[in-house]
């Protein structure tokens, strides 16, 4: 069984509402019908009736299922707006523009998660990055304990004998540019959560550079040491080493000679990358070279499940990440 289809059956067994504010793209209807028909997700549709019901009549999706809702005909739209001018006011927010944000799908889908109507949401097919993830921290805010939002994707190599059978989380490689120490040690910390909840697993952690062990000294090297002395001291129970170079973090081989000693070093399963340069390129090196399957950017340390989508992704790649998100929203 695939990863992805282990992951979807977690999520059967809880199921859960999953908003979808993109449905006049063909991908997310033809995705909303495969999570229905599998029966891995309850589906929430937002956007003009009349078009989703069109576009999914001429492709022959069955959504049958799924609710949609019409932000011009929604009838909390004033309760909402009043929300959302409540909760921003502080910020310039007015009673005029929230009624107007209201009718924006991210923000009508938001304030939906936000009041308990649905689970989780996942948009990017359509939308920027920053088009989703704005209002979620806006509206949904961070997670409990959590200081940072940041983005990781799971990375599935066929054929491959390092990581947890060839499964590897990736991190941050879609949203936090040039991160701090104290910024890579939250998001180490974020992601060796997100690497239990969905592979069921322990996370064994590389905290990633050009130098392993000193083998080159700069600031670059030492923001990442320092970033791993921070989670050694704050979550002494989390399997962790650095600076490591890629290979002396997944070969066995190399990790003895660069990295004697290590506990972790040459079964990571886990990559932090320095900046989002290093992980964005990393993730996509990966990707088409080695012919991974790439599900993300999915985020981590928001308070309800937000998955942004790359806008390249298929209608598969989707019901992927819906599923994904299920498992996230236990």
């Amino acid at each position: 069984m695939s990863f992805i289809d282990k992951i979807k059956e977690k999520a059967k067994y809880n199921i859960k509402t999953i908003i979808l504010p993109e449905a006049i793209d063909k991908r997310v209807l033809e995705a909303a019908s495969i999570a229905l028909k599998e029966n891995y997700a309850k589906i929430i549709l937002i956007g003009n009736e009349e078009e989703i019901q069109k576009l999914s009549n001429e492709n022959g999706y069955d959504i049958s299922n799924a609710q949609i809702i019409d932000p011009y005909k929604f009838e909390k739209s004033k309760e909402f707006a009043g929300y959302l001018y409540e909760l921003r006011k502080e910020k310039g927010m007015t009673l005029e523009k929230a009624e107007e944000l209201v009718l924006d799908e991210v923000y009508l889908g938001m304030l939906m998660l936000k009041q308990g109507m649905a689970d989780g949401l996942v948009s990017g097919a359509i939308h920027s990055t920053s088009e989703t993830l704005k209002p979620a921290l806006q509206i949904l805010k961070t997670a409990p304990n959590t200081k940072l939002v940041s983005a990781f994707f799971i990375m599935i190599v066929p054929n491959c004998e390092y990581g947890e059978e060839g499964v590897f989380l990736f991190g941050d490689c879609g949203l936090n540019e040039n991160p701090s120490s104290q910024d890579l040690a939250e998001i180490a910390k974020s992601s060796s959560e997100s690497f239990r909840q969905l592979v069921g697993k322990d996370s064994r952690i590389a905290m990633l550079s050009y130098s392993t062990y000193g083998s080159a000294k700069s600031d670059l090297t030492e923001k990442v040491i320092e970033a791993t002395k921070i989670v050694k001291e704050k979550y002494p129970e989390i399997k962790i080493d650095g600076e490591l170079q890629l290979d002396s973090a997944i070969v066995p081989e190399i990790a003895k000679v660069k990295a004697p000693g290590s506990t972790v070093a040459g079964k990571c399963n886990t990559l932090i990358f320095p900046d989002l340069n290093a992980g964005n390129i990393g993730y996509k090196l990966v990707q088409r070279f080695a012919k991974a399957e790439a599900y993300g950017p999915l985020c981590q340390g928001i308070s309800k499940p937000v998955n942004d989508l790359s806008r390249g992704c298929s209608s598969e790649d989707i019901a992927g990440v819906i599923a994904i998100t299920c498992v996230q929203a236990k």
